[in-house]
């Protein structure tokens, strides 16, 4: 498929770099944008390790497009966030970790896309919000549901009640964003780490990130018989059995994701 909202960057290693481009409306997520990035996640190649998301220009991404929202029906809302929250889905179960590598505003549906990746990396330029309720609606594609589980329910609340919009370093301290970096930095440090992901087992990140995914869902009892089918299908791979001998032969493992 030919993106027109899209680049995506192939790098070494099955490193991918999606650069979400809406420039002039600062990346604000459209129907057709958000298709696309749903498109994307729902066809990632086998090969690919580590997926890093970033938005053009100075924002990342500024929300959801209120120009088609605002004529919206009831009906129409409820679809628009459907497919909102089944886009953000498709990143958050996606077989291979997401980076989000936000590089400036990161409000409404940009705190939201932030949030379903698995970890957020921030330039110092970053801003984060979820400012609906100042537009006289709610947040729709799973911020009331993964903000509080990322930052708990009490930050949650108070960044969603009060509409302010927080930078980079309180959003560090609250444990919103991983790292943050320099502007010129921050795309160098995404690509360091998801070539630090891919150089490892990829059968075995994918079954750790499938553990706390689904393991987060449920009770603890749950949630341990989980890890445990996924430690023993670990056990089934030949990567397991790479990385083993070559920690007791005391060499470098080369990882095929078999």
């Amino acid at each position: 498929m030919d993106y027109k909202y899209l680049i995506v960057e192939e790098k070494p290693n099955g490193v991918v770099l999606i650069t979400l481009s809406r420039e002039k409306s600062l990346n604000a997520l459209n129907s057709a944008m958000l298709k696309e990035i749903h498109h994307f996640f729902s066809n990632v190649d086998e090969d690919v390790r580590c997926i890093i998301i970033t938005g053009a220009g100075k924002s990342f991404v500024a929300g959801a497009d209120i120009a088609e929202m605002a004529n919206f029906t009831a009906s129409e809302a409820y679809d628009f966030a459907k497919l909102g929250m089944d886009t953000f889905m498709e990143i958050e179960k996606c077989r291979t970790p997401v980076i989000a590598a936000v590089n400036g505003f990161a409000l409404g549906g940009g705190c939201e896309i932030s949030i379903a990746c698995d970890i957020r990396l921030a330039s110092t330029k970053a801003k984060f919000g979820q400012p609906e309720v100042g537009l006289g609606i709610t947040p729709g594609f799973g911020g009331t549901q993964r903000l509080s589980r990322v930052i708990g329910p009490g930050y949650a609340k108070e960044l969603i009640y009060t509409t302010e919009m927080i930078g980079a370093d309180k959003a560090y301290q609250i444990g919103l964003v991983n790292h943050v970096y320099e502007p010129e930095e921050l795309i160098d440090k995404a690509v360091e780490m998801a070539n630090k992901i891919a150089s490892h087992a990829p059968k075995a990140v994918e079954y750790a990130k499938q553990s706390i995914i689904n393991g987060s869902q449920t009770d603890i009892d749950t949630a341990m018989q989980i890890e445990k089918t996924h430690f023993g299908l670990c056990f089934a791979t030949n990567d397991q059995k790479e990385g083993m001998d070559a920690f007791l032969n005391k060499r470098k493992s080369e990882f095929t994701g078999e």
